[in-house]
């Protein structure tokens, strides 16, 4: 039996089924392997009297056709209950349909079904299939959508056993006090986060096993999954290419993921819908260039330019390893201990990207020229009210920030505060916060 980890978004379920009270239905999206099925069937058997789950990957034809006629819900309810076995208490019980973009007619039963006020209703489901499966069908307005991202440091903490860090680093955070003798400690705590990340698969076989090789083959399993729904979705390749592709587009620090050198001669609306396919499979994380830097930077930023990070760095590391058979432990045990050669700065951008998507931002980036041959870059721009924080990223501890301090002087009328986050421990410099790592999801 898998273990069943702490999930955040359980709060938000438990908030969906207060307020709703069965006049909306809830979808959970995210990546395949995120740990969805076991988030919404935890949270049915705990908080509902009884509860159906109808996995879609595997109901039969016969399950599926129930949903082709809804001219007669209670001889629906009737089939679901004797199929499955499970009584149904009106008001009391809820139905998971799982994997839903596998029946697309359930999907758009879902209207039908919450205004019959019966039961409660839950869909899990991966975007990018969804979309392919709805064609032809009415999406139901009667829904509210949330996304189960990987397990963050806190929740990955929690699944070690450790209730105690993440409450007290947001102490030290909202003090503004460094941690000082215990920061090696957190950044090592914080290192084990990156290479194991947040997939409950990897964390279950690191627990279990304390083997890094163990952890990796996971991830390759889970990595080869998202690979064959790309190869299902695009038979040419393309769109598997571009996501193997992340690491080294990341490592180059060139300002911008360029799908031209990866794919060559590709047509632009080919390639914008290749990239609409990477974006929904919630396997990604896109972060758009502002043309102007301002509050509302969806209306300024600029399709054509933007970086791709992986939703989980976990993935991201045995990706940027990938043609090695398998990651060995010793480069697992090199990171660990922060004695890895190669320029970690790229990681450190990923994870930095995931944490702030995780926290509900989105994510943008700002560039311009510096002089003939190099650019200012202002890694990410969070807005805050009417004002930014401008974030700038070193992998290393060195504190210049000379991107951040130009940025700074262009654009101060709307600078609220202004952050470099890197490996140390927290200090200040004039203006700047100088932050550590593991301290981005409290921005």
């Amino acid at each position: 039996m898998a273990r069943v980890f702490k999930r955040k978004l359980y709060e938000r379920l438990i908030e969906w089924k207060q307020q709703s009270n069965g006049k909306t239905a809830i979808l959970v999206e995210g990546a395949r392997r995120v740990g969805k099925s076991t988030l919404v069937e935890t949270f049915a058997k705990n908080e509902y009297a009884s509860y159906i789950l109808i996995d879609f990957n595997e109901a039969s034809q016969q399950v599926k056709s129930l949903f082709s006629d809804l001219m007669n819900k209670d001889y629906l309810f009737l089939q679901l209950q004797s199929l499955y076995n499970v009584v149904l208490y009106e008001r009391r019980s809820v139905i998971i349909f799982d994997e839903v973009q596998n029946c697309p007619l359930a999907r758009q039963a879902i209207k039908y079904l919450v205004k019959d006020g019966r039961y409660d209703y839950i869909e899990t489901g991966s975007l990018i299939s969804i979309k392919k499966n709805t064609k032809d069908i009415t999406l139901p307005s009667e829904e509210e959508r949330v996304t189960l991202y990987p397990m963050d440091f806190e929740e990955f903490r929690q699944a070690l056993g450790d209730e105690a860090t993440v409450p007290l680093l947001r102490t030290f955070y909202e003090k503004k006090l460094p941690l000082n003798n215990a920061h090696r400690d957190k950044m090592r705590d914080f290192r084990l986060y990156m290479l194991v990340g947040g997939m409950p698969q990897a964390v279950e076989a690191y627990i279990e096993t304390n083997n890094f090789s163990k952890v990796d083959k996971v991830k390759r399993g889970i990595i080869q999954i998202y690979l064959d729904d790309f190869q299902k979705l695009d038979p040419s390749g393309s769109l598997e290419m571009l996501y193997k592709e992340i690491p080294s587009q990341l490592s180059r620090a060139s300002n911008r993921y360029k799908p031209y050198s990866i794919l060559g001669n590709v047509g632009d609306n080919k390639l914008l819908e290749m990239l609409k396919d990477l974006e929904d499979s919630k396997t990604t994380l896109f972060s758009y260039h502002s043309n102007d830097p301002n509050v509302g930077m969806s209306l300024t930023k600029d399709v054509s330019k933007y970086k791709i990070f992986c939703a989980d760095t976990g993935l991201f590391v045995t990706l940027a390893f990938w043609d090695k058979d398998i990651t060995e432990n010793i480069i697992y045990q090199k990171l660990l201990n922060d004695k890895l050669g190669t320029n970690l700065g790229y990681v450190y951008e990923n994870v930095i990207a995931q944490m702030l998507a995780t926290s509900g931002n989105k994510l943008f980036y700002y560039t311009w020229q510096k002089d003939a041959t190099h650019n200012y870059e202002i890694d990410f721009l969070l807005s805050r009210g009417a004002k930014l924080y401008p974030i700038e990223v070193k992998s290393s501890g060195y504190n210049r920030h000379t991107s951040l301090d130009a940025f700074c002087q262009k654009y101060s009328h709307i600078i609220d505060k202004r952050y470099l986050i890197y490996t140390k421990d927290l200090k200040k410099d004039n203006q700047t916060i100088l932050l550590p790592v593991y301290m981005t999801p409290f921005l």
